[in-house]
């Protein structure tokens, strides 16, 4: 299975919304060839670091593609730029943020080339990521821990703040 992470925090004069901004990818991704098989329920969550910046939309998609890890993270970004996505300083405000999380269960360490690192390195300590990836696959196990995405989840430290939204 592969699954993205999904973010926005900032509206598109182009998209709309953050949620709108979200669906807007994962079209863009489908018309480039990857089939998009599920999206997670949306979910608020706070800015981590905690900042006064807006909350964000995230969700997870799952998708299926013969696109090797390096080629679909490259059409990620690709669908990011077009969007509106000006990369700068870390963990700042976004338009779209597109994270591969997982693809099958493939282990890229940090010291990959284009710094690809699968799986996703902060998948496990992230509520945004795994309230949404519980509700698509709450079996899925971590390739590197072998722990199950809703165990991971249930392990998480009380303190990020997650609401899940009506859609």
């Amino acid at each position: 299975m592969i699954f993205l992470g999904l973010g926005s925090n900032l509206e598109s004069p182009e998209f709309g919304a953050p949620a709108e901004v979200l669906i807007a990818a994962m079209e863009l991704l489908a018309r480039a060839g990857p089939r998009v098989v599920e999206r997670s329920p949306l979910y608020r969550s706070a800015p981590i670091p905690a900042s006064d910046q807006p909350w964000f939309v995230n969700g997870v998609a799952r998708i299926e593609t013969a696109l090797a890890p390096h080629a679909l993270l490259a059409l990620l970004h690709r669908i990011e730029a077009r969007m509106g996505r000006r990369r700068g300083v870390r963990g700042a405000a976004r338009i779209i943020d597109l994270d591969l999380l997982a693809h099958g269960g493939r282990i890229i360490p940090g010291c990959s080339q284009n710094g690809l690192v699968l799986p996703h390195p902060r998948l496990a300590e992230r509520a945004f990521v795994l309230a949404p990836l519980s509700d698509l696959a709450p079996l899925w196990r971590h390739p590197v821990s072998g722990k199950e995405a809703g165990n991971m989840l249930a392990d998480l430290p009380a303190g990020q703040e997650l609401q899940r939204m009506d859609n």
